[in-house]
């Protein structure tokens, strides 16, 4: 497929950390693991540097869900419950996502999610994107981008997505389900800003002990977050383990780019055998290649601290 050309000028500017509010939307399998849940909170919580306008529900297929339709199904009753537990309302707030995966023919999936990102990305501007907050398979907004090419002039992806370009592949869970849909993303020119996980967001751990110090007292959103890490059974809590909390990493980065380092790079190149390669010729993306994790764990306690404070 041809995508509309994007200026390399105007996509760096775009790659920019927003020095404003801006408008967003969250992609979520939310009921994939225990991440999610601190993702969504944490974007709510920041109303000074985002409004969130929509949650989408994202599809995922492990051990946790019986095939991807029925992972999203999950995932959307996961965001209800939270929202509920942050006393927020979700009609119209919250949309159900893509049942199956663009794949490797790239055949766009068509839903309540889908057109509704479609929407409102084409009622923002170059000037005033939308900002895609990815935090699952890439399946509902490579369908976007198929569907309505003309929006990639007018959002900002930041996906957590993949391992670092230097591991040896890049089969993370959120890139590896929907490897066609992921190929959308890094073929179309969209501004993107990639933040992968193995040898970078990998650093973005907590423990039990510090989540009952910081998290569980801070009410029964606080108490929700720790018992959703306290009874994640898919990892062996051994002595000395952490847990990855990945997805708040996009969060984090919109909220406080100082929190990172990152570079910009010729769009990744994602091979047949899910590895990486460079093109030096392809379009720019930012990647993330440091995490102050102190930083974006202290930012969150704040927040949460606060948001008990004024519920």
């Amino acid at each position: 497929m041809t995508f509309p050309p994007l200026a390399e000028s105007a996509r760096v500017a775009r790659l920019e950390p927003p020095s404003r509010k801006i408008r967003a939307v969250i992609d979520s399998d939310t009921f994939n693991e225990i991440d999610d849940q601190f993702a969504i909170a944490y974007a709510l919580m920041s109303p000074e540097r985002m409004t969130v306008e929509a949650i989408y529900a994202a599809p995922f297929f492990n051990s946790r869900s019986t095939g991807p339709g029925h992972g999203m199904e999950l995932s959307y009753e996961e965001i209800l419950r939270l929202l509920a537990l942050m006393k927020r309302p979700h009609e119209g707030f919250v949309f159900r996502g893509s049942t199956d995966y663009v794949g490797d023919a790239q055949q766009p999936q068509r839903n309540d999610a889908v057109h509704d990102l479609i929407d409102r990305a084409l009622a923002s501007t170059p000037e005033d994107p939308l900002y895609v907050i990815a935090l699952a398979a890439i399946t509902n907004i490579a369908s976007a981008i198929l569907i309505e090419p003309r929006i990639i002039d007018r959002i900002v992806l930041v996906w957590l997505g993949g391992h670092a370009l230097w591991w040896p592949d890049t089969r993370e869970f959120n890139l590896r389900q929907d490897v066609g849909g992921a190929r959308v993303i890094f073929d179309s020119g969209v501004s993107l800003v990639l933040l992968p996980c193995m040898g970078v967001v990998s650093a973005l751990r907590t423990t039990i002990a510090e989540l009952a110090a910081h998290v569980e007292p801070t009410g029964v959103l606080g108490a929700f977050l720790t018992e959703r890490v306290r009874g994640y059974g898919e990892e062996k809590q051994a002595l000395g383990w952490s847990k990855p909390i990945w997805d708040m990493a996009p969060v984090a980065w919109l909220n406080d780019a100082r929190m990172m380092r990152s570079t910009l790079t010729p769009s990744p190149v994602l091979n047949n055998d899910v590895r990486w390669s460079v093109d030096p010729s392809r379009h720019l993306v930012r990647v993330i290649d440091y995490i102050d994790r102190d930083a974006v764990f202290g930012d969150f306690f704040a927040r949460l601290a606060a948001f008990r404070a004024g519920v």
